[in-house]
């Protein structure tokens, strides 16, 4: 069956973008296509810094006939109603529908549309211009005459030529022809921009990328990163090295590069005095470069990894020279920033009221700091404070919670009183993603505890589901003020997230608390400092999107929360219930008891209707099962009285699985009673005190969990 073959060859696609926009042709071209009934068999996109491509594998060469019957008003309706009919099938007139019988509704009018099927490459010659001129880029421009008047394509640089074949890998391939903007379809494509810039005929994917690569061009993305991996790696090697990888980066690098050469630079050894993430954020920021570490000691080494986009003729030579002239004058700035920030500041009587107030010694560098961002009142959120603001209610939050986790009160504090302190550093001013990691450095030079340093930087983690938790006691109780302060202080200001917004991050700082709590095995009641049901809510939903995502199901968090939502703010005790109860119900007793359980709930959820709600809630007589003389009710009754204050007490106890297993003695009595005992009994009495002994099950089993929300 025949492929299409399409590139959009332009002047530049900045890296960030490239990976989202061959994702969106491939959709915005295929779904175009299957919308028209033009099914496919396989898509594939990819992107260079110059072009975007798009190979379609398996396509018709036409779409199918389509037949549909489109129902219409019935027969005598008003006139508005038959003529929205008539438009909306594309009918002139009712001689045009038929009349269609129907025994309950009467005679109505339906209309039969029949669409032959298009031809392909006529249906890619209206898809193509349509999706470029409509194409998602986060920003674009115009160029040439007519973008002065506004009416000339968007696109994110100026677009040069369109290749659009279309064919059978048997026959010549054709040109789907179509123009946009001037420029008009064709089968030419352009090789690298300085080693080979003449252009390229060709038909099909095939010979596309192999001509490419003659010329000099690495179409896929993927292969693009592993030369580079791969390369680096052996550079690394020869020299006794090891290279500091970096996903990111080199996802970046990929995208800068059609035909990458990897080279090796260098730097002057003084500059390693330097803290080596300073560094690594320095040649990566500016020169998007890799660093080298010695794999003996992990320090890094004066050395650096560039990608050059070009085969130079002296080896690379003068490119890594003149990478090297740059980083060294980057290095130069890091060097400073990190001498300066050491230093005192000049005018200290000027920050002695924000240091008297926060506590701080004006003797130590990083207190001097944040001492100058209390003075300057620097805005957190103007609702909200000052960043100084905010530091003393995590302060005094960090020590009411550090008994709770743990922690030395003292430590916990001074740890929160510094945590901000290396905002207004010289080092994270230039490179924000160091923020926690310098002022730990910071810390650890004017001699604070190590816990407290470590908290200083760890205070933000974790960051996101993969981020390492802190696990020092001192770095948790930060850790959660921090977080708590943020999450109470957007609520009572009702700045929640909505929909798919979060500008404030506050799903992941609700995460955060979570994780916080759960892997640190911290038994902290929610509501103590975060006394808000709805801003409670949200971490229940939080930790179902957790469990989730670890794979348990997160109708066990609702059926363990139960009616009682408000009062389960202990997010450890909620996960280790609902892990006992996603154990017990992987057995067979679990099971068969929530089989049992929902046929119970069923029957009395029926019968309530006709009595009433709440018509079974008395205890059932005990004497009338006696005299019912059947066993079966007998033993569930019996099973009934020795289970449930066994497994309230054990959930009293937070032994969960002995709550559990108290729940497994019932299960036999329950099988039995539904196979030998007639519920709906014909005697009045009989039946109302066997829905009693029902609801006494119900009631059993809710002492662990609300099992109408377990789903099954």
């Amino acid at each position: 069956m025949p492929d299409l073959l399409l590139e959009l060859f332009s002047e530049e696609i900045p890296a960030r973008m490239q990976r989202k926009a061959a994702d969106d042709l491939k959709k915005l071209v295929t779904d175009a296509l299957v919308e028209r009934g033009l099914v496919y068999e396989g898509a594939k996109a990819f992107a260079t810094p110059r072009r975007l491509a798009l190979h379609i594998a398996g396509l018709p060469v036409r779409g199918r006939d389509v037949r549909e019957e489109r129902k219409g008003p019935r027969v005598g309706a008003p006139d508005a109603a038959v003529q929205g009919f008539l438009k909306a099938a594309g009918l002139n007139s009712l001689d045009q529908a038929t009349i269609v019988s129907d025994p309950k509704k009467g005679d109505s009018y339906v209309a039969i549309i029949e669409k032959p099927g298009q031809e392909t490459v006529a249906a890619i010659a209206e898809i193509v211009p349509a999706v470029i001129r409509s194409f998602p880029w986060p920003k674009s421009m115009r160029w040439g005459k007519a973008s002065a008047a506004g009416a000339s394509l968007r696109w994110v640089r100026p677009l040069h030529s369109i290749l659009c074949t279309f064919g059978a890998e048997t026959e010549d391939t054709e040109i789907v022809p179509f123009e946009v903007d001037g420029i008009v379809s064709g089968n030419v494509t352009y090789g690298h921009r300085f080693h080979a810039p003449a252009p390229i005929t060709v038909k099909r994917l095939e010979d596309y990328v192999a001509s490419l690569e003659k010329a000099k061009v690495v179409l896929d993305a993927d292969r693009r990163k592993e030369i580079i991996l791969t390369d680096a790696r052996n550079l690394a090697f020869a020299q006794g090295l090891d290279l500091v990888e970096d996903e990111g980066l080199l996802e970046e690098v990929a995208g800068l590069v059609e035909w990458p050469v990897v080279l090796m630079g260098s730097f002057e050894e003084r500059f390693l005095d330097i803290p080596g993430e300073a560094i690594r954020a320095t040649i990566r920021a500016n020169q998007k470069c890799f660093v080298l570490r010695d794999p003996a000691t992990g320090d890094l080494a004066n050395r650096f990894i560039l990608v050059s986009n070009l085969v130079a003729s002296d080896g690379g030579v003068a490119i890594t020279a003149g990478n090297g002239r740059v980083v060294r004058a980057r290095l130069s700035d890091a060097a400073y920033f990190w001498q300066t920030d050491r230093g005192s500041l000049p005018d200290l009587d000027t920050f002695r009221d924000s240091a008297e107030k926060l506590g701080l010694d004006l003797a130590k560098p990083l207190d001097q700091r944040m001492a100058k961002l209390d003075k300057l009142g620097v805005v957190f959120h103007a609702k909200l404070g000052t960043q100084g603001e905010r530091v003393q209610r995590i302060a005094a939050l960090a020590r009411e919670l550090a008994p709770i986790v743990g922690a030395d009160p003292d430590k916990a504090e001074r740890a929160a009183r510094l945590a901000k302190a290396d905002l207004p550093t010289e080092m994270v001013g230039e490179f924000p993603e160091l923020q926690g990691l310098m002022g730990r450095k910071y810390a650890e030079l004017q001699g604070e505890d190590v816990s407290v340093a470590a908290a200083v930087e760890e205070h933000y983690k974790p960051v996101g589901p993969s981020d390492r938790v802190p696990n020092d006691p001192v770095s948790v109780a930060v850790a959660l003020a921090d977080k708590l302060d943020t999450l109470v202080g957007f609520w009572a200001i009702d700045e929640k997230p909505t929909g798919s917004k979060d500008p404030y991050a506050l799903r992941r700082a609700a995460l955060g608390v979570i994780r916080l709590v759960v892997e640190n095995g911290v038994r902290l009641g929610l509501t103590q400092v975060a006394n808000d049901a709805d801003l409670l809510s949200f971490f229940h939903d939080r930790l179902k999107v957790m469990l989730r995502d670890q794979g348990a199901r997160h109708d066990l968090v609702d059926a363990v929360l139960g009616e009682g939502a408000s009062a389960n703010d202990d997010l450890l005790l909620i996960t280790r219930r609902v892990a006992a109860l996603g154990r017990f119900l992987d057995t067979e007793d679990g099971k068969n008891l929530l089989a049992g359980y929902k046929r119970a709930a069923n029957i009395l959820k029926a019968e309530e209707k006709k009595d009433g709600e709440g018509a079974f809630a008395a205890a059932p007589d005990l004497h009338l099962i006696a005299e019912a003389g059947l066993i079966e009710e007998k033993a569930l009754a019996v099973a009934l009285a020795q289970a449930t204050p066994k497994a309230e007490a054990a959930v009293t106890a937070e032994d969960y699985e002995g709550a559990m297993a108290a729940l497994a003695e019932i299960r036999p009595a329950v099988d039995a009673f539904f196979d030998k005992v007639t519920v709906n009994d014909p005697d009045p009495a009989l039946r109302a005190n066997r829905l009693k002994l029902l609801n006494q099950l119900r009631q059993a089993t809710r002492a662990v969990a609300d099992f109408d929300r377990i789903a099954g």
